[in-house]
């Protein structure tokens, strides 16, 4: 019970962090912004002539999340080591661990938030037509999940450096390389040059287990890779951090 109410405390502090800077209100207006600038004019909302979210608005989110995630994570561990307060929180009467879930769970509890207030986009399809709104609460589930996997990875390489454009640098590459995995483009080559490794690299990719959700489908595994992503991420953080301590 304790150690909840540690991670808890610790999910508090970090997520009251955010709005004491302009960092979160910059986050949230630019993503709103992006959503409805891709989804009402770049995605070809009223162009489709049909009340469904999934291609206007859905399909843009791996790549809003490429680079809006990794600000929102890059500052997790980086600026603790930078102005030396890392060795105060280790030293702490708490685990790494718990330091590590309760950093994580208020940075994507402020992720779930910017989310969240895209839901004038929902009253508008609402409003013009009628959507299968299951499909769209899945997607909304699967964006989540996603984005939680890229914000893992961020916590990685926030643990890595004292520098957060470095993390930020580090962490779009890796999240890249789970977009482009499986990008149609980048399927077909690997196609042309060796049809055995496609299932293998296209299982990495948070594309191909996105779509899914994007189908209003909860599919077991879609799910555990995500879960997957993020336990490894974390996990590996924590290694990092010992280390980090121990040296």
């Amino acid at each position: 019970m304790n150690s909840w109410r540690n991670v808890w405390t610790i999910t508090k502090r970090e997520l009251a962090a955010y709005f004491t800077s302009p960092l979160a209100y910059v986050f949230i207006v630019i993503f709103l912004l992006l959503c409805g600038f891709f989804t009402f004019f770049v995605g070809g909302f009223f162009e489709r002539q049909e009340a469904s979210l999934v291609r206007p608005f859905f399909d843009w989110h791996p790549w809003f999340y490429l680079f809006l995630v990794p600000a929102v994570g890059m500052r997790l561990w980086a600026e603790e080591r930078r102005v030396g307060t890392i060795e105060l929180l280790l030293t702490m009467p708490i685990t790494a661990w718990q330091a590590i879930v309760g950093k994580f769970l208020a940075s994507w509890l402020f992720l779930a938030l910017a989310l969240a207030l895209t839901f004038p986009v929902v009253i508008t399809v609402n409003y013009l037509g009628r959507p299968d709104n299951g499909v769209i609460l899945t997607a909304y589930v699967g964006s989540w999940l996603m984005a939680g996997a890229y914000l893992a990875i961020s916590c990685i390489t926030s643990a890595l450096t004292r520098s957060q454009v470095v993390s930020f640098i580090i962490s779009l590459v890796v999240c890249l390389f789970l977009i482009l995995a499986g990008f149609p483009p980048v399927i077909n080559v690997i196609e042309q040059v060796s049809p055995k490794l496609v299932d293998l690299v296209t299982f990495f990719s948070v594309m191909t287990h996105f779509e899914g959700f994007q189908k209003g489908v909860l599919d077991s595994r879609d799910i555990l890779f995500f879960l997957s992503v993020i336990g490894f991420s974390l996990f590996t953080t924590s290694v990092i951090l010992r280390t980090h301590r121990a040296g």
